[in-house]
Protein backbone atom coordinates (compact mmCIF):
# COMPACT_ATOMS: atom_id res chain seq x y z
CA UNK A 1 0.00 0.00 0.00
CA UNK A 2 2.91 2.37 0.68
CA UNK A 3 4.31 1.65 -2.78
CA UNK A 4 0.92 2.46 -4.32
CA UNK A 5 0.79 5.66 -2.27
CA UNK A 6 4.25 6.71 -3.50
CA UNK A 7 3.57 5.64 -7.10
CA UNK A 8 0.36 7.71 -7.16
CA UNK A 9 2.46 10.88 -7.04
CA UNK A 10 5.77 9.79 -8.55
CA UNK A 11 4.75 7.29 -11.28
CA UNK A 12 7.86 5.58 -12.70
CA UNK A 13 10.13 7.04 -9.98
CA UNK A 14 8.62 4.47 -7.61
CA UNK A 15 11.12 2.10 -9.24
CA UNK A 16 13.94 4.15 -7.66
CA UNK A 17 12.71 3.65 -4.10
CA UNK A 18 12.16 -0.06 -4.81
CA UNK A 19 15.70 -0.30 -6.21
CA UNK A 20 16.99 1.47 -3.10
CA UNK A 21 15.16 -1.09 -0.94
CA UNK A 22 16.62 -4.02 -2.89
CA UNK A 23 20.18 -2.63 -2.82
CA UNK A 24 20.25 -1.85 0.90
CA UNK A 25 18.50 -5.10 1.84
CA UNK A 26 21.17 -6.96 -0.15
CA UNK A 27 23.96 -4.87 1.40
CA UNK A 28 22.71 -5.81 4.85
CA UNK A 29 22.94 -9.50 3.94
CA UNK A 30 26.42 -9.00 2.44
CA UNK A 31 27.55 -7.47 5.75
CA UNK A 32 25.87 -10.30 7.69
CA UNK A 33 27.69 -12.99 5.74
CA UNK A 34 31.15 -11.55 6.34
CA UNK A 35 31.83 -9.00 3.57
CA UNK A 36 31.35 -6.12 5.98
CA UNK A 37 33.28 -3.34 4.25
CA UNK A 38 32.00 -4.33 0.81
CA UNK A 39 28.38 -4.24 1.92
CA UNK A 40 28.77 -0.88 3.66
CA UNK A 41 30.68 0.65 0.73
CA UNK A 42 28.08 -0.49 -1.82
CA UNK A 43 25.24 0.95 0.25
CA UNK A 44 26.90 4.32 0.88
CA UNK A 45 28.10 4.69 -2.73
CA UNK A 46 24.68 3.79 -4.17
CA UNK A 47 22.68 6.05 -1.86
CA UNK A 48 25.00 9.04 -2.17
CA UNK A 49 25.16 8.58 -5.95
CA UNK A 50 21.39 8.73 -6.47
CA UNK A 51 21.08 11.59 -3.97
CA UNK A 52 23.87 13.60 -5.63
CA UNK A 53 22.53 12.99 -9.14
CA UNK A 54 18.85 13.65 -8.55
CA UNK A 55 19.27 16.48 -6.06
CA UNK A 56 22.53 18.21 -6.96
CA UNK A 57 23.24 17.57 -10.67
CA UNK A 58 21.45 20.74 -11.75
CA UNK A 59 23.20 22.78 -9.02
CA UNK A 60 26.62 21.44 -10.06
CA UNK A 61 25.81 21.99 -13.75
CA UNK A 62 24.71 25.59 -13.22
CA UNK A 63 27.77 26.50 -11.16
CA UNK A 64 30.14 24.71 -13.52
CA UNK A 65 28.72 26.51 -16.56
CA UNK A 66 28.96 29.84 -14.71
CA UNK A 67 32.60 29.14 -13.84
CA UNK A 68 33.51 28.08 -17.38
CA UNK A 69 31.78 31.14 -18.86
CA UNK A 70 34.31 33.35 -17.07
CA UNK A 71 37.01 31.66 -19.15
CA UNK A 72 34.92 31.80 -22.35
CA UNK A 73 34.68 28.00 -22.43
CA UNK A 74 31.48 26.41 -23.75
CA UNK A 75 30.47 22.94 -22.56
CA UNK A 76 28.69 20.78 -25.13
CA UNK A 77 26.14 18.16 -24.09
CA UNK A 78 26.33 19.34 -20.47
CA UNK A 79 22.66 20.27 -20.44
CA UNK A 80 21.70 16.61 -19.99
CA UNK A 81 22.62 17.08 -16.31
CA UNK A 82 20.23 19.98 -15.85
CA UNK A 83 16.53 19.96 -15.04
CA UNK A 84 16.72 16.61 -13.26
CA UNK A 85 13.44 15.65 -11.58
CA UNK A 86 13.71 15.53 -7.78
CA UNK A 87 12.02 12.34 -6.49
CA UNK A 88 9.70 12.98 -3.55
CA UNK A 89 11.27 12.12 -0.20
CA UNK A 90 14.67 11.07 -1.59
CA UNK A 91 16.54 12.99 1.11
CA UNK A 92 14.67 11.06 3.78
CA UNK A 93 14.64 7.50 2.49
CA UNK A 94 18.31 7.53 1.42
CA UNK A 95 19.30 8.62 4.93
CA UNK A 96 17.06 5.96 6.45
CA UNK A 97 18.52 3.14 4.38
CA UNK A 98 22.08 4.32 4.97
CA UNK A 99 21.46 4.39 8.72
CA UNK A 100 20.30 0.76 8.44
CA UNK A 101 23.44 -0.53 6.72
CA UNK A 102 25.73 1.50 9.00
CA UNK A 103 23.94 0.11 12.07
CA UNK A 104 24.26 -3.43 10.67
CA UNK A 105 27.97 -2.78 10.02
CA UNK A 106 28.46 -1.48 13.59
CA UNK A 107 26.61 -4.47 15.03
CA UNK A 108 23.85 -2.30 16.50
CA UNK A 109 21.09 -4.14 14.62
CA UNK A 110 20.81 -7.52 12.92
CA UNK A 111 20.43 -7.62 9.15
CA UNK A 112 16.84 -8.17 8.04
CA UNK A 113 16.13 -11.45 6.25
CA UNK A 114 12.55 -10.50 5.37
CA UNK A 115 12.42 -8.25 2.32
CA UNK A 116 8.72 -7.36 2.80
CA UNK A 117 9.44 -6.05 6.31
CA UNK A 118 12.48 -4.10 5.15
CA UNK A 119 10.75 -2.62 2.09
CA UNK A 120 7.83 -1.60 4.32
CA UNK A 121 10.31 0.25 6.55
CA UNK A 122 11.78 2.11 3.55
CA UNK A 123 8.46 3.00 1.90
CA UNK A 124 6.36 3.52 5.05
CA UNK A 125 3.95 6.19 3.79
CA UNK A 126 3.18 8.31 6.91
CA UNK A 127 6.73 9.65 7.17
CA UNK A 128 8.11 8.80 3.73
CA UNK A 129 7.94 12.21 2.08
CA UNK A 130 9.03 14.50 4.93
CA UNK A 131 10.17 12.55 7.97
CA UNK A 132 10.79 12.17 10.79
CA UNK A 133 13.85 10.12 9.80
CA UNK A 134 13.13 6.73 11.35
CA UNK A 135 15.92 4.24 12.00
CA UNK A 136 15.32 0.56 11.38
CA UNK A 137 16.19 -0.42 14.96
CA UNK A 138 13.49 1.95 16.25
CA UNK A 139 10.64 0.06 14.56
CA UNK A 140 12.19 -3.37 13.89
CA UNK A 141 10.04 -5.13 16.48
CA UNK A 142 6.90 -3.32 15.31
CA UNK A 143 7.47 -4.45 11.71
CA UNK A 144 7.29 -8.03 12.99
CA UNK A 145 4.68 -7.67 15.72
CA UNK A 146 2.63 -4.49 15.92
CA UNK A 147 0.25 -3.99 18.82
CA UNK A 148 -2.94 -2.15 17.95
CA UNK A 149 -5.34 -0.75 20.50
CA UNK A 150 -8.24 1.68 20.73
CA UNK A 151 -6.24 3.99 23.01
CA UNK A 152 -3.30 4.12 20.56
CA UNK A 153 -5.66 4.76 17.67
CA UNK A 154 -7.40 7.51 19.63
CA UNK A 155 -4.07 9.12 20.60
CA UNK A 156 -2.99 8.92 16.95
CA UNK A 157 -6.12 10.72 15.76
CA UNK A 158 -5.60 13.50 18.31
CA UNK A 159 -1.95 13.91 17.33
CA UNK A 160 -2.86 13.99 13.65
CA UNK A 161 -5.50 16.69 14.16
CA UNK A 162 -3.11 18.81 16.22
CA UNK A 163 -0.54 18.55 13.41
CA UNK A 164 -3.17 19.40 10.81
CA UNK A 165 -4.20 22.46 12.82
CA UNK A 166 -0.59 23.62 13.05
CA UNK A 167 -0.35 23.38 9.28
CA UNK A 168 -3.74 24.71 8.16
CA UNK A 169 -4.46 27.35 10.78
CA UNK A 170 -1.06 28.71 11.80
CA UNK A 171 1.54 27.84 9.13
CA UNK A 172 -0.60 28.73 6.11
CA UNK A 173 -1.74 32.07 7.52
CA UNK A 174 1.83 32.96 8.52
CA UNK A 175 2.90 31.89 5.02
CA UNK A 176 0.48 34.32 3.34
CA UNK A 177 1.93 37.18 5.39
CA UNK A 178 5.56 36.10 4.86
CA UNK A 179 5.15 35.63 1.10
CA UNK A 180 3.40 38.98 0.77
CA UNK A 181 6.24 40.81 2.51
CA UNK A 182 9.07 38.94 0.78
CA UNK A 183 7.49 39.63 -2.62
CA UNK A 184 7.05 43.36 -1.97
CA UNK A 185 8.88 45.89 -4.15
CA UNK A 186 12.03 47.00 -2.37
CA UNK A 187 10.92 50.63 -2.52
CA UNK A 188 7.85 49.80 -0.37
CA UNK A 189 9.78 47.80 2.22
CA UNK A 190 10.42 49.20 5.69
CA UNK A 191 12.45 47.77 8.58
CA UNK A 192 9.27 46.98 10.52
CA UNK A 193 7.73 45.10 7.60
CA UNK A 194 10.98 43.22 6.97
CA UNK A 195 11.11 42.05 10.58
CA UNK A 196 7.43 41.14 10.51
CA UNK A 197 8.05 39.09 7.37
CA UNK A 198 10.90 37.06 8.82
CA UNK A 199 9.01 36.52 12.09
CA UNK A 200 6.03 35.23 10.10
CA UNK A 201 8.32 32.96 8.06
CA UNK A 202 9.99 31.64 11.24
CA UNK A 203 6.58 30.57 12.52
CA UNK A 204 5.52 29.27 9.11
CA UNK A 205 8.43 26.88 8.71
CA UNK A 206 8.23 25.67 12.31
CA UNK A 207 4.49 24.97 12.37
CA UNK A 208 4.59 23.66 8.80
CA UNK A 209 7.27 21.07 9.46
CA UNK A 210 6.40 20.20 13.06
CA UNK A 211 2.76 19.95 11.97
CA UNK A 212 3.66 17.41 9.30
CA UNK A 213 5.80 15.49 11.81
CA UNK A 214 2.83 15.41 14.20
CA UNK A 215 0.58 14.09 11.44
CA UNK A 216 3.12 11.40 10.53
CA UNK A 217 3.56 10.39 14.17
CA UNK A 218 -0.24 10.33 14.58
CA UNK A 219 -0.86 8.13 11.53
CA UNK A 220 2.01 5.87 12.61
CA UNK A 221 0.44 5.50 16.05
CA UNK A 222 -2.93 4.63 14.47
CA UNK A 223 -1.16 1.85 12.55
CA UNK A 224 0.76 0.60 15.59
CA UNK A 225 4.13 2.28 14.93
CA UNK A 226 5.99 4.54 17.37
CA UNK A 227 7.91 7.14 15.39
CA UNK A 228 10.48 9.34 17.17
CA UNK A 229 9.70 12.92 18.13
CA UNK A 230 11.13 15.50 15.74
CA UNK A 231 10.62 18.85 17.51
CA UNK A 232 10.78 20.00 21.11
CA UNK A 233 9.86 23.71 21.12
CA UNK A 234 13.10 24.96 19.50
CA UNK A 235 12.23 28.65 19.82
CA UNK A 236 12.51 28.52 23.61
CA UNK A 237 16.22 27.65 23.27
CA UNK A 238 18.90 29.92 24.70
CA UNK A 239 21.78 28.90 22.44
CA UNK A 240 22.30 27.55 18.93
CA UNK A 241 23.55 24.26 20.38
CA UNK A 242 20.32 23.88 22.33
CA UNK A 243 18.32 24.88 19.24
CA UNK A 244 19.74 21.91 17.33
CA UNK A 245 18.84 19.58 20.19
CA UNK A 246 15.24 20.70 19.72
CA UNK A 247 14.92 21.39 15.95
CA UNK A 248 14.50 18.52 13.44
CA UNK A 249 15.83 16.15 16.09
CA UNK A 250 15.98 13.07 13.87
CA UNK A 251 18.14 14.89 11.29
CA UNK A 252 20.52 16.48 13.80
CA UNK A 253 21.03 13.15 15.61
CA UNK A 254 21.54 11.43 12.23
CA UNK A 255 24.36 13.83 11.35
CA UNK A 256 25.81 13.46 14.84
CA UNK A 257 25.79 9.65 14.84
CA UNK A 258 26.70 8.90 11.23
CA UNK A 259 28.78 11.88 10.05
CA UNK A 260 30.19 13.85 12.99
CA UNK A 261 31.26 10.74 14.95
CA UNK A 262 32.55 9.06 11.77
CA UNK A 263 34.75 12.11 11.13
CA UNK A 264 36.20 11.72 14.62
CA UNK A 265 33.80 13.86 16.62
CA UNK A 266 35.62 15.75 19.35
CA UNK A 267 38.24 13.08 20.01
CA UNK A 268 40.99 14.40 17.73
CA UNK A 269 41.67 17.80 19.21
CA UNK A 270 39.89 21.12 19.14
CA UNK A 271 40.98 22.15 15.65
CA UNK A 272 39.73 18.87 14.14
CA UNK A 273 36.48 19.20 16.14
CA UNK A 274 35.79 22.63 14.64
CA UNK A 275 36.62 21.35 11.17
CA UNK A 276 34.23 18.42 11.68
CA UNK A 277 31.48 20.82 12.75
CA UNK A 278 32.17 22.96 9.69
CA UNK A 279 31.78 19.92 7.40
CA UNK A 280 28.60 18.77 9.19
CA UNK A 281 26.85 22.12 8.84
CA UNK A 282 27.89 22.64 5.22
CA UNK A 283 26.31 19.27 4.45
CA UNK A 284 23.30 20.10 6.66
CA UNK A 285 22.72 23.19 4.53
CA UNK A 286 23.19 21.23 1.30
CA UNK A 287 20.80 18.52 2.52
CA UNK A 288 18.04 21.12 2.70
CA UNK A 289 18.52 22.33 -0.84
CA UNK A 290 20.89 22.68 -3.79
CA UNK A 291 21.51 26.39 -3.42
CA UNK A 292 24.26 28.59 -1.97
CA UNK A 293 21.72 30.23 0.31
CA UNK A 294 21.18 26.90 2.11
CA UNK A 295 24.93 26.44 2.49
CA UNK A 296 25.22 29.92 4.02
CA UNK A 297 22.29 29.10 6.33
CA UNK A 298 24.12 25.98 7.50
CA UNK A 299 27.41 27.87 7.91
CA UNK A 300 25.76 30.52 10.09
CA UNK A 301 24.57 27.83 12.49
CA UNK A 302 27.90 26.02 12.36
CA UNK A 303 29.83 29.24 12.99
CA UNK A 304 27.84 30.12 16.10
CA UNK A 305 28.03 26.56 17.44
CA UNK A 306 31.84 26.82 17.13
CA UNK A 307 31.77 30.25 18.84
CA UNK A 308 29.71 28.78 21.66
CA UNK A 309 32.11 25.84 22.02
CA UNK A 310 35.00 28.30 22.24
CA UNK A 311 33.53 29.61 25.50
CA UNK A 312 30.61 31.82 24.56
CA UNK A 313 28.20 29.20 25.94
CA UNK A 314 29.56 29.92 29.44
CA UNK A 315 28.90 33.62 28.88
CA UNK A 316 25.32 32.81 27.83
CA UNK A 317 24.77 30.85 31.06
CA UNK A 318 25.76 33.88 33.12
CA UNK A 319 23.52 36.28 31.20
CA UNK A 320 19.85 36.80 32.12
CA UNK A 321 17.70 34.20 30.38
CA UNK A 322 15.83 36.77 28.29
CA UNK A 323 19.15 38.04 26.88
CA UNK A 324 20.38 34.59 25.81
CA UNK A 325 16.91 33.85 24.44
CA UNK A 326 16.97 37.08 22.42
CA UNK A 327 20.44 36.13 21.10
CA UNK A 328 19.09 32.77 19.88
CA UNK A 329 16.03 34.26 18.20
CA UNK A 330 18.09 37.01 16.56
CA UNK A 331 20.64 34.60 15.03
CA UNK A 332 17.97 32.13 13.91
CA UNK A 333 15.91 34.94 12.33
CA UNK A 334 18.94 36.21 10.40
CA UNK A 335 19.68 32.68 9.18
CA UNK A 336 16.07 32.17 8.03
CA UNK A 337 16.50 35.11 5.63
CA UNK A 338 19.03 33.05 3.65
CA UNK A 339 16.87 29.92 3.94
CA UNK A 340 13.86 31.77 2.51
CA UNK A 341 15.66 33.73 -0.25
CA UNK A 342 16.33 32.32 -3.70
CA UNK A 343 19.68 34.08 -4.15
CA UNK A 344 22.43 35.54 -2.00
CA UNK A 345 21.78 39.05 -3.38
CA UNK A 346 18.07 38.82 -2.46
CA UNK A 347 18.99 37.77 1.07
CA UNK A 348 21.46 40.64 1.49
CA UNK A 349 18.91 43.14 0.17
CA UNK A 350 16.33 41.84 2.64
CA UNK A 351 18.83 42.06 5.51
CA UNK A 352 19.61 45.61 4.47
CA UNK A 353 15.91 46.43 4.75
CA UNK A 354 15.74 44.83 8.20
CA UNK A 355 18.41 47.18 9.48
CA UNK A 356 17.49 50.27 7.47
CA UNK A 357 15.37 51.73 10.31
CA UNK A 358 13.09 53.27 7.70
CA UNK A 359 9.56 54.39 8.54
CA UNK A 360 6.73 52.34 6.96
CA UNK A 361 4.92 54.11 4.14
CA UNK A 362 2.80 51.33 2.63
CA UNK A 363 -0.11 51.36 5.06
CA UNK A 364 -2.41 49.83 2.44
CA UNK A 365 -0.28 46.68 2.54
CA UNK A 366 -0.49 46.58 6.34
CA UNK A 367 -4.26 46.97 6.25
CA UNK A 368 -4.60 44.20 3.65
CA UNK A 369 -2.33 41.60 5.25
CA UNK A 370 -2.46 42.44 8.96
CA UNK A 371 -6.09 41.52 9.42
CA UNK A 372 -7.58 40.50 12.73
CA UNK A 373 -7.28 36.85 11.63
CA UNK A 374 -3.56 37.25 10.88
CA UNK A 375 -2.87 39.01 14.19
CA UNK A 376 -4.75 36.31 16.09
CA UNK A 377 -2.76 33.61 14.25
CA UNK A 378 0.54 35.34 15.09
CA UNK A 379 -0.51 35.47 18.74
CA UNK A 380 -1.40 31.75 18.62
CA UNK A 381 1.98 31.05 16.98
CA UNK A 382 3.81 32.81 19.81
CA UNK A 383 1.80 30.97 22.46
CA UNK A 384 2.01 27.48 20.94
CA UNK A 385 5.72 27.73 20.10
CA UNK A 386 6.16 27.40 23.89
CA UNK A 387 5.32 24.32 26.03
CA UNK A 388 2.16 25.95 27.35
CA UNK A 389 0.39 22.58 27.37
CA UNK A 390 2.45 21.66 30.43
CA UNK A 391 0.52 24.31 32.33
CA UNK A 392 -2.87 23.91 30.62
CA UNK A 393 -3.24 20.17 31.34
CA UNK A 394 -2.81 20.41 35.14
CA UNK A 395 -5.09 23.46 35.20
CA UNK A 396 -7.77 21.64 33.18
CA UNK A 397 -7.53 18.55 35.38
CA UNK A 398 -7.91 20.64 38.51
CA UNK A 399 -10.83 22.46 36.95
CA UNK A 400 -12.59 19.16 36.28
CA UNK A 401 -11.42 17.53 39.49
CA UNK A 402 -13.41 14.37 40.26
CA UNK A 403 -15.15 14.81 36.90
CA UNK A 404 -12.90 12.74 34.65
CA UNK A 405 -15.65 11.95 32.14
CA UNK A 406 -16.45 15.65 31.75
CA UNK A 407 -12.72 16.44 31.24
CA UNK A 408 -12.41 13.72 28.59
CA UNK A 409 -15.60 14.80 26.81
CA UNK A 410 -14.48 18.44 26.78
CA UNK A 411 -11.10 17.44 25.34
CA UNK A 412 -12.68 15.38 22.54
CA UNK A 413 -15.12 18.17 21.70
CA UNK A 414 -12.18 20.59 21.48
CA UNK A 415 -10.31 18.22 19.13
CA UNK A 416 -13.44 17.80 16.99
CA UNK A 417 -13.97 21.56 16.73
CA UNK A 418 -10.30 21.94 15.74
CA UNK A 419 -10.76 19.32 13.02
CA UNK A 420 -13.87 21.06 11.67
CA UNK A 421 -12.00 24.39 11.50
CA UNK A 422 -9.18 22.67 9.57
CA UNK A 423 -11.71 21.18 7.13
CA UNK A 424 -13.19 24.64 6.57
CA UNK A 425 -9.71 26.02 5.79
CA UNK A 426 -9.02 23.14 3.40
CA UNK A 427 -12.32 23.67 1.57
CA UNK A 428 -12.04 27.45 1.11
CA UNK A 429 -8.29 28.07 0.94
CA UNK A 430 -6.31 27.33 -2.22
CA UNK A 431 -3.07 28.52 -0.58
CA UNK A 432 -1.62 25.29 0.79
CA UNK A 433 2.16 25.10 0.32
CA UNK A 434 4.29 22.53 2.12
CA UNK A 435 7.85 23.80 2.53
CA UNK A 436 9.66 20.55 3.22
CA UNK A 437 8.30 18.69 0.16
CA UNK A 438 11.05 20.31 -1.93
CA UNK A 439 13.79 18.91 0.30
Amino acid sequence: MSVLFYGWGEYELVLLILLSSIVDFSCGLIIKYGKRRLGLALSVIFNLSILIYFKYADFAYTNFITLMSHFNVSIENASRFSSVVLPLGISFYTFQTMSYTIDVYRGQVKASTNFINFATYVTLFPQLVAGPIVRYKEIESELKNRKLSVSKFSDGIQRFIIGLAKKMIIANNCGVLADGIFNMPNSDMSAGLAWLGIIAYSFQIYFDFSGYSDMAIGIGRMLGFSFPENFNFPYISKSIREFWRRWHITLSTWFRDYLYISLGGNKKGELQTYFNLFIVFVITGLWHGANWTFIIWGLIHGLFIIIERLGFDKVLLKLPKFVSHFYLLFIVSISWVFFRSDTFSEAMLYLKNMFSFSIPTNFEFLRFYCSKETLIVLLLAIIFSTPIHQYIKPFARNLFKNKHSLYTTSKYIGILVLFIICCIYISIDSYNPFIYFRF
